[in-house]
């Protein structure tokens, strides 16, 4: 089973707006979840589709250098993960003189691919 994988840092987006989007495409095939990327209105879907291509095309290159043969259509999302990272802090003027903070928040995005479909894990008790 061959895993590769792509990371995106500091997308200019929230991390529960990204979460939203990722969730739809967790576990499923790779060529499901570009259908479901294509068609979604949210900003965060382009985001998570460059991400994904990537993830695939590093696939193909691993194959590739390896000299394994790949078919893309067996490719399954096995870890999806969104994780917040560093905020951007500005302040808005308000009013008698004060300032209030602003937090414009950035994601990380870290897709896996694989050729076939990871097993359950196991909850510890």
């Amino acid at each position: 089973m061959t895993e590769s994988r792509a990371i995106q840092r500091t997308t200019r987006q929230s991390p529960y707006k990204m979460r939203l989007v990722i969730d739809q495409v967790r576990g499923k095939r790779v060529n499901e979840a570009f259908a479901l990327l294509r068609f979604s209105k949210k900003l965060a879907a382009k985001q998570i589709e460059k991400v994904l291509k990537s993830a695939v095309a590093n696939a193909e290159q691993a194959a590739r250098a390896s000299s394994e043969a790949l078919d893309v259509d067996d490719l399954f999302i096995t870890h999806a993960i969104i994780n917040e990272g560093p905020k951007l802090k500005r302040f808005m003027p308000a009013a008698m003189g004060r300032a209030t903070p602003i937090k414009k928040r950035t994601s990380h995005v870290e897709i896996f691919v694989a050729d076939q479909q990871a097993p359950k894990r196991k909850k510890a008790r």
